[in-house]
């Protein structure tokens, strides 16, 4: 299904400017190691600021379902537009027609139920977006409800169509069979079933993990191939589970989550996890881990706790565990201020009589 983006988003005096921007081509669509991930956009054969009628498609090479941005400079104005959610091995358009913009520039970021955006956010251009679908005409000067996000600018391919190419890939180097079996096998790892490792390569364990969950599900055994099959599992991974941990967001802000797992001998802490408002996310376990712990806080759209009364908005418990403000993972928990490190306190789970629902509530 196609966004729709509201044609209410951005108001501004100076039409000639919005009209030029979006006339440029915008169209009405819209855990392997992070530190491999790579954001890969190959080098062009054709000069963007040299008129072309060609399409500008993205393709996704992932393992993860994605949501794209694309920022546009065009005679002095620079526009932005998103999101544009693209599965594995799935290529969109998201420029049309002549394309005469001076540059064209990408931000993409994995979908919230991954955790902390394995997509390296390092652009050198910080433009405009918004939460939601969005349309920004003026989007360097950022208005109520918008953030700044790096973009990069990109210099696609030409393919035998005659469109114009840019890829998103992981040091994986997926081809598309690999890349769209690799996004099933993390989505299903995600939901509770084992499908170690995430690489790509069918066989006894992928299959007999997918096949569970299609029974459970009630769906045919060729409901894998559908179009839409990605978002049959990202439904089932934003259902509460009946075996793991389930996080809720009741309130009407954003949640960023953490969790922690204790395997007998280490306790390793995870996190973060983006809930929006209205919205279910189950973080990815182990298959049986000793012990289980959370932590979430409410942030508001600069990310900033939420406070209440002066207080932050969070929901946790006693046991100080290691984090730090941006996407981690950590093993030793010991000393965490003496190591750069936020000590946070932690609530436990009990998951011993099965599957754990936490609903994040407003006093």
């Amino acid at each position: 299904m196609q966004p729709a983006f509201p044609r209410h988003c951005e108001e501004r005096s100076d039409e000639a400017i919005q009209r030029r921007a979006l006339s440029s081509g915008l169209l009405r669509f819209a855990r392997n190691d992070a530190a491999k991930m790579l954001l890969v956009a190959l080098v062009g054969l054709l000069t963007l600021s040299t008129a072309a009628r060609a399409d500008l498609k993205l393709c996704n090479r992932m393992s993860y379902v994605i949501e794209a941005a694309i920022g546009i400079d065009d005679k002095g104005s620079t526009a932005t537009r998103g999101w544009f959610k693209i599965d594995p091995a799935q290529c969109r358009v998201v420029l049309q027609g002549a394309l005469t913009a001076d540059r064209v520039m990408l931000n993409a970021r994995a979908l919230a139920l991954y955790g902390a955006s394995p997509i390296p956010q390092n652009g050198t251009d910080r433009l405009c977006v918004a939460a939601d679908n969005f349309v920004i005409a003026a989007a360097r000067q950022c208005r109520s409800g918008q953030t700044l996000a790096a973009f990069t600018e990109i210099k696609p391919r030409q393919n035998g169509d005659g469109d114009l190419v840019a890829y998103l890939a992981e040091d994986s180097e997926y081809d598309d069979e690999q890349a769209r079996l690799a996004g099933i096998q993390r989505l299903l790892g995600i939901a509770g079933y084992d499908t170690t490792p995430i690489d790509g390569v069918d066989g006894p364990k992928t299959q007999a993990a997918l096949a569970t969950f299609l029974r459970k599900s009630g769906l045919k055994s060729d409901a894998a191939n559908a179009p839409d099959f990605f978002d049959t599992l990202v439904k089932a991974v934003e259902s509460p589970s009946a075996t793991g941990l389930t996080w809720c967001n009741d309130t009407k802000s954003r949640v960023m989550a953490a969790v922690a797992e204790d395997d007998g001998k280490t306790i390793t802490s995870r996190g973060w996890y983006r809930i929006e408002a209205g919205k279910c996310l189950r973080p990815d376990l182990s298959a049986q881990p000793k012990r289980v712990f959370s932590f979430a806080e409410a942030v508001d759209d600069n990310a900033r706790p939420v406070l209440i009364k002066g207080k932050a908005l969070n929901w946790g418990g006693a046991t100080l565990l290691c984090t730090r403000d941006t996407k981690f993972e950590i093993s030793e928990q010991g000393d965490c201020s003496a190591r750069g490190l936020n000590a946070v306190g932690f609530a436990p789970v009990d998951l011993s009589r099965g599957g754990q629902t936490l609903r994040f509530t407003t006093p």
